[in-house]
Protein backbone atom coordinates (compact mmCIF):
# COMPACT_ATOMS: atom_id res chain seq x y z
CA UNK A 1 0.00 0.00 0.00
CA UNK A 2 0.99 3.84 -0.20
CA UNK A 3 2.23 6.08 2.75
CA UNK A 4 4.33 9.48 2.83
CA UNK A 5 7.56 8.80 4.70
CA UNK A 6 9.29 11.85 5.95
CA UNK A 7 12.68 10.93 4.90
CA UNK A 8 15.20 13.92 6.07
CA UNK A 9 14.18 17.64 6.32
CA UNK A 10 11.73 19.10 4.86
CA UNK A 11 11.07 16.03 2.82
CA UNK A 12 8.50 13.56 2.17
CA UNK A 13 8.54 10.56 -0.24
CA UNK A 14 5.25 8.40 -1.18
CA UNK A 15 6.55 5.25 -0.82
CA UNK A 16 4.64 1.18 -1.05
CA UNK A 17 4.72 -0.09 2.40
CA UNK A 18 3.73 -3.23 4.18
CA UNK A 19 0.23 -3.69 4.34
CA UNK A 20 -0.74 -3.81 8.74
CA UNK A 21 -1.53 -7.46 9.81
CA UNK A 22 -4.23 -7.13 11.68
CA UNK A 23 -4.64 -8.66 15.19
CA UNK A 24 -7.13 -7.73 18.18
CA UNK A 25 -6.55 -3.59 16.73
CA UNK A 26 -9.07 -2.15 14.49
CA UNK A 27 -8.07 -2.01 10.80
CA UNK A 28 -9.18 1.22 9.34
CA UNK A 29 -9.24 2.39 5.76
CA UNK A 30 -8.19 6.10 6.10
CA UNK A 31 -10.26 8.25 4.26
CA UNK A 32 -9.30 11.39 5.34
CA UNK A 33 -6.32 12.77 7.41
CA UNK A 34 -5.31 16.50 8.38
CA UNK A 35 -1.77 17.67 9.10
CA UNK A 36 -1.59 19.37 12.44
CA UNK A 37 1.14 21.78 13.28
CA UNK A 38 2.97 19.03 15.41
CA UNK A 39 3.47 17.53 12.13
CA UNK A 40 5.36 20.89 10.92
CA UNK A 41 7.76 20.58 13.54
CA UNK A 42 8.94 16.91 12.44
CA UNK A 43 8.53 17.83 8.54
CA UNK A 44 11.22 20.95 9.72
CA UNK A 45 13.76 18.47 11.51
CA UNK A 46 13.10 15.51 9.59
CA UNK A 47 13.31 13.57 12.02
CA UNK A 48 12.45 10.84 13.28
CA UNK A 49 13.35 9.15 9.40
CA UNK A 50 11.08 6.72 8.67
CA UNK A 51 8.15 8.38 10.63
CA UNK A 52 4.79 8.21 8.73
CA UNK A 53 2.64 10.82 10.09
CA UNK A 54 -0.92 11.72 10.50
CA UNK A 55 -2.98 11.62 13.93
CA UNK A 56 -5.90 13.69 12.73
CA UNK A 57 -8.55 11.29 10.56
CA UNK A 58 -11.29 9.95 9.89
CA UNK A 59 -11.86 6.16 7.97
CA UNK A 60 -13.93 3.32 7.84
CA UNK A 61 -13.79 -0.47 9.11
CA UNK A 62 -11.88 -2.85 7.51
CA UNK A 63 -11.81 -5.20 10.24
CA UNK A 64 -13.03 -4.22 13.66
CA UNK A 65 -10.68 -6.13 15.89
CA UNK A 66 -12.19 -7.48 19.33
CA UNK A 67 -14.18 -4.31 19.35
CA UNK A 68 -17.91 -6.11 19.06
CA UNK A 69 -19.79 -2.94 18.73
CA UNK A 70 -18.06 -2.20 15.77
CA UNK A 71 -19.10 -3.54 11.79
CA UNK A 72 -16.74 -3.44 8.86
CA UNK A 73 -17.67 -0.04 7.25
CA UNK A 74 -18.74 1.64 10.19
CA UNK A 75 -17.01 5.54 9.88
CA UNK A 76 -15.02 5.79 12.74
CA UNK A 77 -12.05 8.45 14.01
CA UNK A 78 -9.54 7.77 17.21
CA UNK A 79 -7.43 9.72 19.70
CA UNK A 80 -4.43 8.81 18.05
CA UNK A 81 -2.28 8.39 21.82
CA UNK A 82 -1.78 5.41 23.53
CA UNK A 83 -2.16 5.47 27.55
CA UNK A 84 -1.31 2.98 29.99
CA UNK A 85 -4.90 2.75 31.58
CA UNK A 86 -3.71 2.28 35.39
CA UNK A 87 -1.82 5.57 36.08
CA UNK A 88 -3.41 8.43 37.98
CA UNK A 89 -3.64 10.48 35.33
CA UNK A 90 -5.42 7.81 33.64
CA UNK A 91 -7.40 7.15 36.17
CA UNK A 92 -8.57 10.67 37.00
CA UNK A 93 -10.03 10.58 33.39
CA UNK A 94 -6.39 12.35 32.12
CA UNK A 95 -4.82 10.28 29.71
CA UNK A 96 -3.34 13.29 27.74
CA UNK A 97 -0.43 13.22 30.16
CA UNK A 98 0.09 9.59 30.86
CA UNK A 99 3.49 9.20 30.39
CA UNK A 100 2.90 6.38 27.64
CA UNK A 101 0.44 8.58 25.58
CA UNK A 102 2.81 9.32 23.15
CA UNK A 103 5.20 6.24 22.88
CA UNK A 104 2.93 4.03 20.54
CA UNK A 105 0.83 6.80 19.15
CA UNK A 106 -0.62 6.92 15.86
CA UNK A 107 1.50 8.98 13.51
CA UNK A 108 3.65 10.38 16.23
CA UNK A 109 5.60 7.20 16.82
CA UNK A 110 7.94 5.04 14.39
CA UNK A 111 5.90 2.15 16.13
CA UNK A 112 2.41 2.68 14.57
CA UNK A 113 2.27 4.29 11.64
CA UNK A 114 -0.23 7.83 10.38
CA UNK A 115 -2.87 8.57 8.44
CA UNK A 116 -0.46 9.37 5.61
CA UNK A 117 -1.25 5.75 4.23
CA UNK A 118 -3.83 3.91 3.10
CA UNK A 119 -4.79 1.92 6.07
CA UNK A 120 -3.63 2.23 9.95
CA UNK A 121 -4.23 -0.14 12.67
CA UNK A 122 -6.12 1.56 15.99
CA UNK A 123 -5.96 0.57 19.70
CA UNK A 124 -10.06 -0.63 20.21
CA UNK A 125 -10.31 1.51 23.02
CA UNK A 126 -9.37 5.22 21.60
CA UNK A 127 -11.51 4.40 18.28
CA UNK A 128 -14.85 6.57 18.35
CA UNK A 129 -17.70 5.52 15.70
CA UNK A 130 -19.31 8.75 13.88
CA UNK A 131 -22.63 9.56 13.27
CA UNK A 132 -24.12 7.79 9.67
CA UNK A 133 -24.59 11.17 7.87
CA UNK A 134 -21.38 13.12 8.88
CA UNK A 135 -18.79 13.82 6.48
CA UNK A 136 -15.19 12.64 6.99
CA UNK A 137 -13.78 15.95 5.93
CA UNK A 138 -15.21 16.90 9.46
CA UNK A 139 -14.39 14.26 11.39
CA UNK A 140 -10.96 14.25 10.48
CA UNK A 141 -11.10 17.92 12.14
CA UNK A 142 -12.33 16.33 15.46
CA UNK A 143 -9.04 16.18 16.85
CA UNK A 144 -7.68 19.65 16.39
CA UNK A 145 -10.83 20.90 17.78
CA UNK A 146 -10.33 18.85 20.79
CA UNK A 147 -6.59 20.43 21.54
CA UNK A 148 -8.57 23.90 21.41
CA UNK A 149 -11.73 22.69 23.39
CA UNK A 150 -8.98 21.19 26.07
CA UNK A 151 -7.40 24.51 26.29
CA UNK A 152 -10.54 26.81 26.65
CA UNK A 153 -11.59 24.02 29.78
CA UNK A 154 -8.22 24.87 30.90
CA UNK A 155 -8.60 28.50 30.87
CA UNK A 156 -11.84 28.59 33.27
CA UNK A 157 -13.58 31.71 30.69
CA UNK A 158 -15.99 33.53 31.97
CA UNK A 159 -19.09 35.11 30.86
CA UNK A 160 -17.99 38.65 29.69
CA UNK A 161 -14.02 37.48 29.70
CA UNK A 162 -11.77 39.21 27.03
CA UNK A 163 -9.56 36.61 25.80
CA UNK A 164 -6.41 36.92 23.62
CA UNK A 165 -5.20 34.08 21.72
CA UNK A 166 -1.69 34.30 20.30
CA UNK A 167 -1.45 32.47 17.02
CA UNK A 168 -4.01 31.81 14.10
CA UNK A 169 -2.75 28.54 12.76
CA UNK A 170 -5.61 25.66 13.21
CA UNK A 171 -5.29 25.91 17.05
CA UNK A 172 -5.62 29.33 17.14
CA UNK A 173 -8.38 29.97 14.86
CA UNK A 174 -10.61 26.94 17.17
CA UNK A 175 -9.78 27.98 20.60
CA UNK A 176 -10.87 31.61 19.25
CA UNK A 177 -14.20 30.11 18.03
CA UNK A 178 -14.91 28.34 21.06
CA UNK A 179 -13.75 30.63 23.72
CA UNK A 180 -16.79 33.07 21.89
CA UNK A 181 -18.97 30.01 22.63
CA UNK A 182 -17.55 30.10 26.34
CA UNK A 183 -18.86 33.44 26.43
CA UNK A 184 -16.22 35.51 25.89
CA UNK A 185 -17.37 39.00 24.75
CA UNK A 186 -14.26 40.06 23.03
CA UNK A 187 -11.92 37.53 21.45
CA UNK A 188 -8.68 39.17 19.49
CA UNK A 189 -6.25 37.40 18.05
CA UNK A 190 -2.36 38.44 17.33
CA UNK A 191 -0.89 36.77 14.25
CA UNK A 192 2.80 37.47 12.67
CA UNK A 193 1.52 36.32 9.20
CA UNK A 194 -0.80 38.77 7.96
CA UNK A 195 -2.83 36.29 5.37
CA UNK A 196 -3.68 34.31 8.81
CA UNK A 197 -4.52 37.17 10.48
CA UNK A 198 -7.13 38.50 7.77
CA UNK A 199 -8.18 35.05 7.46
CA UNK A 200 -9.29 34.83 11.48
CA UNK A 201 -11.19 38.58 10.55
CA UNK A 202 -13.08 36.87 7.47
CA UNK A 203 -14.14 33.46 9.43
CA UNK A 204 -15.74 35.27 12.17
CA UNK A 205 -13.76 34.14 14.83
CA UNK A 206 -11.31 37.09 16.07
CA UNK A 207 -12.96 40.55 16.28
CA UNK A 208 -9.22 41.89 16.06
CA UNK A 209 -5.95 41.13 14.85
CA UNK A 210 -2.96 42.65 15.79
CA UNK A 211 0.52 42.67 13.78
CA UNK A 212 2.57 40.23 16.29
CA UNK A 213 5.80 41.64 14.90
CA UNK A 214 4.85 45.39 15.70
CA UNK A 215 7.11 46.74 17.93
CA UNK A 216 3.87 48.90 20.02
CA UNK A 217 1.68 45.01 19.57
CA UNK A 218 1.54 44.99 23.29
CA UNK A 219 0.76 48.41 24.13
CA UNK A 220 -1.79 48.50 21.66
CA UNK A 221 -3.39 45.47 23.25
CA UNK A 222 -3.18 46.80 27.03
CA UNK A 223 -4.95 49.98 25.91
CA UNK A 224 -7.64 47.69 23.83
CA UNK A 225 -8.33 45.60 27.24
CA UNK A 226 -8.18 48.45 29.87
CA UNK A 227 -5.54 46.76 31.36
CA UNK A 228 -4.80 43.58 30.28
CA UNK A 229 -7.09 40.46 28.65
CA UNK A 230 -8.25 37.98 31.19
CA UNK A 231 -6.94 35.18 29.26
CA UNK A 232 -4.49 34.86 27.02
CA UNK A 233 -4.26 31.17 24.93
CA UNK A 234 -0.66 30.97 23.54
CA UNK A 235 -0.75 28.65 20.33
CA UNK A 236 2.49 29.58 18.69
CA UNK A 237 5.33 27.91 21.29
CA UNK A 238 8.56 30.15 20.91
CA UNK A 239 9.85 32.66 23.59
CA UNK A 240 8.63 35.60 21.62
CA UNK A 241 4.94 34.41 22.24
CA UNK A 242 5.31 33.31 25.59
CA UNK A 243 6.49 36.37 26.27
CA UNK A 244 3.84 38.54 24.62
CA UNK A 245 1.40 36.06 26.64
CA UNK A 246 3.07 37.10 29.78
CA UNK A 247 2.90 40.80 29.29
CA UNK A 248 -0.62 41.38 27.56
CA UNK A 249 -2.72 39.39 30.49
CA UNK A 250 -3.59 41.68 33.49
CA UNK A 251 -2.31 40.75 37.06
CA UNK A 252 -4.61 38.02 38.20
CA UNK A 253 -5.18 36.76 34.81
CA UNK A 254 -4.57 33.06 33.05
CA UNK A 255 -1.81 32.21 30.40
CA UNK A 256 -2.56 28.50 28.78
CA UNK A 257 0.34 27.54 26.75
CA UNK A 258 -0.65 25.19 23.82
CA UNK A 259 2.17 25.90 21.36
CA UNK A 260 5.10 23.00 21.58
CA UNK A 261 8.58 24.38 21.81
CA UNK A 262 10.91 21.06 20.35
CA UNK A 263 13.96 22.70 22.35
CA UNK A 264 14.16 25.18 25.67
CA UNK A 265 13.04 28.67 25.02
CA UNK A 266 13.92 31.87 26.93
CA UNK A 267 10.58 33.91 29.10
CA UNK A 268 10.63 36.39 31.61
CA UNK A 269 8.96 34.26 34.63
CA UNK A 270 9.61 37.97 36.60
CA UNK A 271 5.68 39.25 35.23
CA UNK A 272 4.22 35.92 36.29
CA UNK A 273 5.38 36.36 39.41
CA UNK A 274 4.91 40.04 39.76
CA UNK A 275 1.49 39.90 38.41
CA UNK A 276 0.28 36.66 40.20
CA UNK A 277 -0.70 35.28 37.31
CA UNK A 278 -1.81 31.56 36.41
CA UNK A 279 0.30 29.59 33.91
CA UNK A 280 -0.86 26.98 32.53
CA UNK A 281 -0.07 23.99 30.28
CA UNK A 282 -2.52 22.11 27.77
CA UNK A 283 -1.44 19.22 25.92
CA UNK A 284 -4.44 16.66 23.83
CA UNK A 285 -7.18 16.40 25.98
CA UNK A 286 -9.48 14.06 27.45
CA UNK A 287 -11.63 11.27 25.86
CA UNK A 288 -14.92 13.34 27.63
CA UNK A 289 -13.77 16.21 25.58
CA UNK A 290 -12.57 14.01 22.16
CA UNK A 291 -16.15 13.04 22.01
CA UNK A 292 -17.97 16.03 23.05
CA UNK A 293 -16.06 17.65 19.51
CA UNK A 294 -17.23 14.28 17.47
CA UNK A 295 -20.85 15.72 18.78
CA UNK A 296 -20.41 19.34 18.33
CA UNK A 297 -19.19 19.04 14.61
CA UNK A 298 -21.53 16.36 13.92
CA UNK A 299 -24.91 18.48 15.24
CA UNK A 300 -23.58 21.55 13.88
CA UNK A 301 -23.16 23.19 17.01
CA UNK A 302 -19.83 24.59 15.66
CA UNK A 303 -19.04 24.51 11.74
CA UNK A 304 -14.69 23.28 11.19
CA UNK A 305 -15.71 23.22 7.27
CA UNK A 306 -14.42 26.54 6.88
CA UNK A 307 -11.57 26.24 8.10
CA UNK A 308 -10.32 23.53 5.34
CA UNK A 309 -8.20 25.06 2.88
CA UNK A 310 -7.34 22.46 0.51
CA UNK A 311 -7.55 18.83 0.10
CA UNK A 312 -4.65 16.85 -1.59
CA UNK A 313 -3.74 13.51 -2.58
CA UNK A 314 -0.78 11.93 -1.34
CA UNK A 315 1.47 13.40 -4.28
CA UNK A 316 1.07 16.75 -3.06
CA UNK A 317 1.37 16.43 0.48
CA UNK A 318 5.13 17.52 -0.04
CA UNK A 319 3.46 21.19 -1.23
CA UNK A 320 0.95 21.14 1.53
CA UNK A 321 3.65 20.92 4.50
CA UNK A 322 5.78 23.51 2.35
CA UNK A 323 2.50 25.84 2.21
CA UNK A 324 2.12 25.40 6.38
CA UNK A 325 5.67 26.10 6.82
CA UNK A 326 6.26 29.02 4.02
CA UNK A 327 5.24 32.03 7.02
CA UNK A 328 3.23 33.75 4.27
CA UNK A 329 0.34 31.22 2.55
CA UNK A 330 -3.16 31.95 3.95
CA UNK A 331 -3.50 28.09 4.73
CA UNK A 332 -4.40 26.80 8.36
CA UNK A 333 -5.71 23.04 7.20
CA UNK A 334 -4.56 21.11 4.53
CA UNK A 335 -6.50 17.73 4.36
CA UNK A 336 -5.12 14.40 2.72
CA UNK A 337 -7.62 12.26 0.94
CA UNK A 338 -5.10 8.74 -0.29
CA UNK A 339 -7.67 8.01 -2.97
CA UNK A 340 -7.22 10.97 -5.13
Amino acid sequence: MKAVVLEDKRKLVVKDIEEPKNSDDVLIEVVMSGICGSDLHYFEAGEPKGLIMGHEFCGKVLNPGNRIDLEIGDLVTALPISPCGHCQACESGNPQYCRNTWTDAVGLSLTRNGALSEKILVRPDMVVKVPVNTEPTDMAMVEPTAVALHAVHLADIKLGAKVLVIGSGIIGMLSALLAKKEGASVVNISEANPNRGQKALYLGVADKCYNAKSQNMVNEAINDSNGGYDVVIECCGNSAAVTTAFATVRPGGTVVLVGVATSAISVPTILAVMNELTVKGAIGYTKDEFIKCVDMIATGAINVKKFIDDIVPFDKVQNAYERLTSGNDAAVKILVNPKL
